[in-house]
């Protein structure tokens, strides 16, 4: 809890019990948590947190840059210790999980909008589908 206010302080927050214990249990959990897991969490810290305060906290701390909120097509929100490295995802279609894949590299033109010069580009999410390895069965047995 003391790393959370520390952390909390370098970004001129007011701390709270709320906020440290969110943050807390963001730098804590594996993965990349959704919100009520963050909530349960929080909750061992707090004693009583509703999911609306646990959101409310996640919205500010993703604002000041504290915590990254990932958005997955037809998954909740996930939320990760924003690292400042602009890192992509993979997410497992058959069993969920999500792990951090280094920026792409090479050439991409994916990543190289067709937009208007007055449009400024300042950030591309990328997130690649797919099996993990523990989803898809060894070709080679």
């Amino acid at each position: 809890m003391a790393r959370a206010a520390a952390r909390l302080r370098e970004t001129q927050l007011r701390v709270t019990v709320q906020r440290m214990a969110v943050l807390a249990a963001v730098e804590e959990l594996a993965g990349h948590p959704d919100a009520e897991t963050v909530c349960v969490r929080a909750r061992e810290v707090t004693g009583g947190l509703s999911i609306q305060a646990v959101y409310n906290v996640l919205r500010v701390l993703t604002e000041v840059g504290l915590v990254r909120c990932i958005q997955l097509a037809g998954q909740p929100a996930r939320y990760e210790v924003e690292q400042n490295n602009n890192h992509h995802h993979f997410v497992c279609r058959l069993c969920g999980d999500i792990i951090n894949v280094d920026c792409a590299i090479g050439p991409a033109p994916c990543l190289q909008a067709d937009l208007p010069e007055s449009y400024k580009v300042d950030e591309a999410a990328v997130t690649y589908w797919g099996a993990c390895p523990r989803c898809t069965p060894d070709e080679n047995q």
